[in-house]
């Protein structure tokens, strides 16, 4: 065969060999996280600290959280996702869009958007601002790709807020405070045609004090059978808390039943919860996505 003959064959068996190598990567749904302590997992190193290697923090701050638990169910399903994560404590979406505003807003497939805990830290549970900016960095990603799917991550019940005096939500049930949370980005949801839906883990987090897998008040010991979604300052998640949220996430997303994972979860297992929990925390997850009219899996 003459040397050029030989030339072009390695040149396309390269490209080919190149073509594969690249391919699951080309192929990725891209999802990025913006959000605050309760995307990082402030409070439960095994969740702050989780496969960090795995996602990519834009921040560089080498942090895994409820990204990274996310993206190792994906893996067991045998999903491709390409996680990204963008945080800052303590910060509702404006901080988000007014100084990370270059840093996030990409041509992303998905995008979900956790704001503060209480809607708004200086007007506890005034949605105005949630409203206002969700809405505007949901239309700078929509330009951006005018696919894309945003999403909107409603919390839990502060227990700091609601048993302890001084709280604002202080004298109300429990689930008040993430029913109040909800109600707001349902409005926020309602106010942009650029957000396609909200993601229900204070929800979650309700069913599972409901049912009794969780307990309802960590200020008088948690009871015998029960966990503590909370974590030793009652305000971020523990590694029960935080694994209810990564789980409504995951079957909200992807359109998978959070049972599928098993009792075996391999990702319990490696931030310390027992195969009985993880089973229990799996069918509250699939439980209260199965409660919600709406909400559809996103599409890349």
């Amino acid at each position: 065969m003459p040397f050029s003959d030989r030339l072009r064959c390695a040149s396309a068996l390269l490209l080919t060999v190149c073509a594969m190598t690249l391919s699951p990567s080309s192929s990725a749904t891209t999802i990025l996280f913006v959000g605050n302590s309760f995307t990082y997992g402030a409070g439960a190193p095994p969740v702050h600290d989780f496969r960090p290697h795995t996602v990519k923090d834009l921040n560089g701050t080498r942090i895994g959280g409820v990204p990274a638990l996310f993206k190792a169910m994906t893996q067991q399903a045998g999903l491709h996702y390409a996680v990204s994560l963008e945080t800052k404590g303590g910060a509702g979406l404006d901080f988000h869009y007014k100084h990370r505003h270059d840093t996030i807003v990409k041509p992303w497939d998905i995008v979900l958007l956790q704001g503060y805990s209480t809607l708004d830290q200086d007007a506890p549970g005034d949605p105005a601002k949630l409203i206002r900016y969700s809405g505007l960095l949901a239309q700078a990603f929509h330009q951006q790709n005018p696919r894309v799917d945003v999403r909107l991550s409603a919390t839990w019940s502060r227990a700091d807020q609601t048993w302890l005096a001084g709280g604002a939500w202080y004298g109300k049930p429990i689930h008040q405070m993430a029913l109040d949370v909800r109600r707001g980005h349902d409005a926020a949801h309602a106010a942009s045609r650029h957000i396609s839906g909200v993601i229900p883990v204070g929800q979650a987090w309700n069913r599972a004090i409901a049912s009794g897998v969780a307990a309802a008040n960590p200020y008088r010991g948690i009871p015998a059978g029960q966990v503590n979604l909370w974590g030793e300052d009652a305000y971020h998640g523990s590694v029960h808390g935080y694994y209810l949220e990564a789980l409504t996430i995951f079957g909200s997303v992807t359109g998978r039943d959070p049972r599928s994972l098993g009792a075996g979860d391999a990702v319990a297992r490696e931030i310390g919860i027992d195969a009985r929990t993880a089973a229990a925390l799996q069918d509250i997850a699939a439980q209260q996505l199965a409660a919600e009219k709406v909400l559809e899996p996103a599409l890349p």
